[in-house]
This record gives C-alpha cells, structure tokens and sequence, in this order.
C-alpha cells in the first residue's frame, strides 16, 4: 500500500524524484555501506540515467549523497565542487542499454587504499529506491528501516542461529534476504528489522567466527 508521502515525493531538491532525490539516496546508501571515507569514486549511469543524468542533475544527486547529504540539502546542486575540496575523485561512466537493469539504474563503486565495495541501486519514483546489488550479491532493501548486511560462510544453521540473536533483542524481522555464490561458499544475508539493535548484540555478531564482515544500517532522515 502506498502513503500520499509515496506518491508527492519527497522533501528535496529538485528537478526530479526519480533521478535527484532517488539517485542521491542512492548514493547516501551506498556510503554507509561502505562505512569509511571514500577516496575514489566511479559511477555508471544506466538505461534512462544514461541519457538524462546531466540535465536533472543525477552527476550533483549522487555525489552529494556519497557526501552523506540528505534530499533537501540546499548544497546539493554544489556538491561537485565541495567533492573537489575534499579531494575526491570521481568519474561518471554510462551504460545506455542494458535490459537486465530497471530502466532508472546506477551502479556505485568506492574505493579507498583499504577496501572496495561496488552498490548497484534503481530508482523506482517518487524518490523510493532499492539497492539491488552488493558486491555481487543479489538483494532488494530499502535502508528506510534498520539493515543488517552480514557476509559469513554458508554454515549450516546460520540462519536459525541469526534470528535467534535478533529475536534476543525483542526486534522483528521484516524482511531477510540469502544470496550466495556457491553452495558451502561465502553468502550474504541482508535483514530489515523493525526496530534497532542493541550494540551489544552488534558486538557479539561481529565476534563470530564465522561472520566476515557486519555492516549496520541505521540511516536518519533517508
């Protein structure tokens, strides 16, 4: 069911939902997910993006969103500029056909001396977005509510074992997601809850063997 906030559109800086507003929370998300300064940053615009990225603004949206700033930041269409004073580099490429990607589409990847991490997300009206893609692994989440991105070796009961200690908190799973790329290999579990963790509870996930990397999204004001 969608709310009128769904269909107005967010509070923002425009000229677009879709491809301002969506692409710069896209880019915001991606951040997070990254969890570090990026140094670098390299972004493909696809299908619809490809075209259009310039003209509503989508180059400004998506850095400014990397940059950490909300929809309605007035320093939004500076962003360019204020990327440059903080010296990060960053390069735009497009795709202009690709049918396996929605048609308003951007794939994200950060770079630093110590980590890289590639996002694909798609933008899907009214400043509603969905990160699809992480580091290879197929997801669909919004980061609107708090996010778990969990990447561990396919271990048999991971998953019991996982809502087992989110249940511990009193905390709801909404929606949660396994992708992997071979059987036994690395998987990556993404988990919208209903309510924050405690960092006690984060603490003790990071600590388990079998869990590579923790990233938890509590993002204010998407």
């Amino acid at each position: 069911m969608s709310s009128i906030f769904d269909l107005i559109g967010p509070v923002m800086i425009g000229p677009s939902s879709s491809h301002t507003a969506g692409v710069a929370r896209i880019g915001r998300i991606s951040l997070h997910i990254f969890n570090q300064v990026p140094d670098k940053v390299e972004v493909t615009f696809i299908n619809s993006f490809a075209t259009t990225y310039l003209g509503h603004g989508s180059d400004k949206a998506v850095i400014a969103g990397i940059l950490d700033f909300e929809t309605d930041n007035p320093e939004l269409k500076n962003s360019l500029e204020i990327a440059n004073d903080k010296k990060l580099e960053y390069h735009f490429f497009t795709v202009p056909t690709d049918n396996t990607f929605h048609p308003n589409s951007l794939i994200i990847k950060l770079i630093n001396n110590s980590k890289t991490t590639e996002i694909a997300g798609k933008s899907i009206g009214g400043g509603v977005v969905k990160i699809v893609n992480v580091d290879g692994f197929e997801c669909s989440f919004t980061a609107t509510s708090p996010t778990l991105i969990i990447k561990a070796k396919d271990v048999k009961g991971s998953i019991s074992f996982l809502t087992d200690v989110i249940s511990h908190d009193d905390c709801n799973i909404a929606n949660m997601s396994v992708s992997r790329r071979s059987k036994n290999g690395e998987g990556c579990y993404f988990i919208e809850l209903d309510s924050e963790l405690r960092e006690l509870t984060l603490s003790y996930l990071k600590s388990i063997s079998w869990i590579s990397e923790l990233i938890y999204l509590n993002i204010k004001n998407l």
